[in-house]
């Protein structure tokens, strides 16, 4: 795993922002960055195992475990909150059994759905707006994002 890793990341050594497109790279290629490779980031770009984990920590679509096969991402910047997505965020968590005071846990116990608070997707005016898929939605309503919910999580079984 390390060889293919390595050879994931080398030939960003050297650019500008090199950490960023190797990071990107290892994360497109298995949908995750391993903890384990994190020394041999390290390693190869000549810094510590503490700023690699740092810049893995801080961006948001960095992730340390693999995801479900649908990403739901909703926003929880404050234009959307002001028009509940709060609430949609508790309820879709409650919904594929996550723990509302764990944050660290965002897959569902079938690994088909990662929920994800992210913070502004640019539809301020239509809020409360999730991007599931890659598709951006504004406007959701609780009942409408239920049913969304529980027809991803149904496609898994």
């Amino acid at each position: 795993m390390k060889n293919a890793a390595f050879a994931l990341i080398e030939p960003y050594v050297c650019d500008t922002g090199g950490l960023m497109k190797a990071l990107h790279a290892l994360q497109n290629a298995h949908g995750y960055i391993d903890a384990a490779l994190v020394p041999l980031v390290a390693e190869t770009f000549n810094i510590t195992k503490a700023e690699v984990k740092g810049v893995i920590s801080f961006y948001e679509d960095f992730r340390g475990s693999p995801a479900g096969k649908h990403v739901v991402k909703i926003c929880q910047a404050e234009a959307c909150q002001a028009v509940g997505a709060r609430n949609l965020m508790t309820k879709a968590r409650a919904q594929m059994g996550l723990p509302e005071s764990d944050l660290t846990c965002d897959t569902s116990a079938t690994e088909n759905i990662t929920v994800l608070p992210i913070f502004c997707l640019g539809l301020c005016a239509t809020g409360p707006a999730a991007m599931v898929d890659g598709i951006l939605r504004g406007r959701l309503t609780a009942e409408e994002f239920s049913r969304e919910i529980k027809a991803l999580e149904e496609e898994g079984k």
